[in-house]
């Protein structure tokens, strides 16, 4: 891989992979502990794993099945490369009648693993790669009508699994970082954004949405790591409220083009805010 490629496998709102060339000059000079309590699709993990390859590494999440993934990537990766290319053969024959029959399996089934070789299967081959749940927690994007989904990505999973190999992979929302955190290490933060208007605002990743109060909670978390020492990095939208919360902090511009979007006119590049407490 290059220097910005990294062996994401999953779509996921907000992925930084592209923001990568911005971020480079971003990032401390030397990580030797990184933290990042907001995974989502990994691409700065990933990208820090590669460049620094700190000593000690953990990720972490709300969404159980997210991590339920990188667990089995981690530990199980050729069995998943099998599992996916079982359900590749399967969704050739009758793609749409098996997307639906699979999305019914993934929200019943409560096997770890076969749960995880489906959120791949159904992110691969969903409406536009998104991941949503209603309010009972339940899976609903439609089916999105791709001639040849990328459903089995085996480099992708191989090389990824090298790099979680020796990861801590916990379920634990973002706050509770400060129960790992110590003076110099490094944590970044990638929030569901601040919308910038009623349109744009997509948060349901779990059952709750992330709230305003939600945000300053997270605001006060990143002010505690800053207090004991720790360096901090933070994504947001370009938005007021997110200014103010952050004020006295050194916030850079970046520029993204976003492509999880109903509209394909409202993809082209915005502004988007990092936050840090570091030069």
């Amino acid at each position: 891989m290059t220097k910005y490629q990294v062996p994401t496998f999953v779509k996921w709102a907000g992925g930084k992979t592209q923001l990568l060339n911005q971020f480079t000059n971003l990032f401390p000079k030397k990580i030797d502990r990184y933290f990042e309590p907001m995974i989502g699709s990994g691409a700065v993990f990933f990208y820090i794993q590669k460049r620094y390859k700190p000593t000690f590494s953990m990720i972490s999440d709300v969404n159980e099945n997210l991590i339920n993934l990188y667990t089995n990537v981690r530990d199980n990766t050729k069995q998943l490369i099998l599992m996916l290319k079982v359900h590749k053969l399967n969704h050739m024959k009758n793609p749409e009648k098996y997307y639906y029959d699979m999305r019914k399996k993934f929200n019943e089934t409560k096997d770890p693993f076969e749960k995880s070789a489906l959120l791949i299967y159904l992110n691969k081959t969903c409406f536009n790669g998104l991941y949503r749940v209603n309010s009972k927690g339940e899976f609903n994007v439609p089916f999105g009508k791709y001639k040849n989904p990328a459903i089995v990505q085996d480099k992708k999973l191989i090389a990824a699994t090298k790099l979680l190999k020796n990861v801590e992979i916990k379920v634990m929302s973002f706050e509770k970082i400060l129960d790992f955190a110590k003076e110099n290490d490094f944590i970044y933060f990638d929030p569901p954004y601040q919308p910038i208007s009623k349109t744009s605002s997509f948060t349901s990743y779990q059952k709750t949405d992330f709230s305003d109060k939600e945000q300053k909670k997270l605001a006060k978390v990143f002010q505690r790591l800053d207090e004991k020492g720790c360096r901090v990095m933070l994504s947001n939208s370009e938005h007021p409220f997110v200014k103010e919360l952050y004020d006295g902090y050194n916030i850079k511009v970046v520029k993204a083009k976003r492509m999880i979007s109903c509209n394909a006119n409202g993809r082209g590049a915005i502004s988007e805010l990092v936050m840090r407490n570091y030069e």
